[in-house]
């Protein structure tokens, strides 16, 4: 192992060691008890598999002894052998498994998430392209049996989608869909199109992660808070009452809206749980740009403004540009079923990404 690597596990199993000391001292104070509990346990699964490591490297070590030794019988010797490269395999597996819990993990991963869609350039073609995204998305929660529940959307006269933003719930939902965010372009004959010529349109994805009050601190002072008559396809108004809630933080100019109920306090309470996520995603986003300017992530920085992905209807291809990764059958990934292909390869090269982190 990486000699980084092992001063690193030394430090665990002295800090592990450290934790168990003060957890048998009865009088220690309450607050600092349930910190030290918590932490040993984070710890605990790291010190096994340290501690498996460390058995296997002892039995390699007694096997080395015994195939070293020129007295050492024959049929021994064989029998040994036979351990030795056994030993070894097991030994890569136990070295995977160590590396890969001391990986950093994203503390935002087991949140759940906002999801926008927003159709860019390419007008009506780029608003049917959103909706695509939208049904995808859609379709791919239902599969992880997350719940999903669509907070405001703004259509064409055709069935696009302008804009849309959804909340979903469930496990692990924003380290799923987290580099998702992103330009997403497509290119395709669009159905208005009469001379059969391709056009090239795209829609902005933003996947943030749903966050509560103690996370982020908002004042009331900073709000502007309007309220306005929910709209449908076209522009028309769906409701009598203005249920609509547009919630706008003047210090950032940050705007959420939601227009999924006829209640006007739960649109409110949707807004500003958007919100938070929104200042949140942005403070996050700073802190991770200035880690980036010594470690850039291979596979992106997760930017809005960053092109992903595109979508090429008349080869049946969809290319990831953050990982050279290219797939047919569009529509199949389109339907949700296959979207798991992408996020596996990217959660993958993300992972290998922060072990070298570490290891540098």
């Amino acid at each position: 192992m990486i000699p980084i690597l092992k001063n690193r596990l030394e430090e665990i199993i002295n800090k592990y060691s450290e934790i168990e000391s003060k957890l048998l001292d009865n009088n220690i104070n309450i607050n600092i008890r349930l910190n030290l509990t918590k932490e040993h346990s984070d710890l605990t699964p790291i010190v096994l598999a340290i501690n498996e490591l460390k058995s296997c490297e002892r039995e390699i070590d007694g096997v080395q002894e015994i195939l070293d030794d020129k007295d050492t019988d024959s049929l021994i010797r064989e029998e040994a052998l036979k351990e030795f490269d056994n030993l070894k395999k097991s030994l890569e597996i136990y070295t995977k498994k160590t590396q890969k819990l001391l990986i950093p993990k994203d503390p935002d991963d087991n949140r759940n998430a906002i999801i926008e869609i927003r159709a860019g350039t390419g007008g009506d073609e780029a608003a049917l392209f959103g909706n695509n995204l939208l049904k995808m998305y859609i379709r791919f929660a239902e599969l992880q049996k997350w719940h999903i529940e669509i907070l405001s959307l703004s259509e064409n006269d055709i069935g696009g989608c302008k804009e849309a933003s959804a909340k979903i719930t469930g496990n692990n939902v924003f380290g799923r869909l987290k580099f998702e965010s992103g330009v997403h372009r497509v290119q395709r004959i669009p159905t208005t199109e009469t001379q059969g010529r391709i056009h090239t349109s795209a829609a902005t994805v933003a996947i943030l992660p749903v966050v509560e009050e103690v996370d982020i601190q908002i004042n009331n002072s900073d709000l502007r808070i309007d309220t306005y008559r929910a709209q449908g396809a076209g522009g028309q108004h769906v409701n009598k009452t203005e249920s609509a809630v547009r919630i706008t933080h003047t210090p950032t100019g940050t705007v959420t809206q939601c227009q999924d109920g006829k209640s006007q306090h739960k649109n409110k309470a949707k807004a500003l749980e958007m919100l938070r996520a929104k200042l949140y995603n942005n403070e996050k986003e700073i802190r991770d740009s200035e880690r980036s300017q010594k470690r850039k992530s291979l596979v992106g920085s997760g930017d809005r403004s960053e092109r992903i992905r595109t979508y090429n209807f008349p080869q049946d291809r969809i290319t990831d540009h953050r990982i050279q990764l290219s797939l047919n059958r569009i529509e199949e990934i389109l339907s949700g079923s296959r979207l798991n292909e992408i996020i596996d390869v990217l959660l993958a090269q993300e992972e290998s990404n922060r072990l070298a982190n570490i290891t540098e």
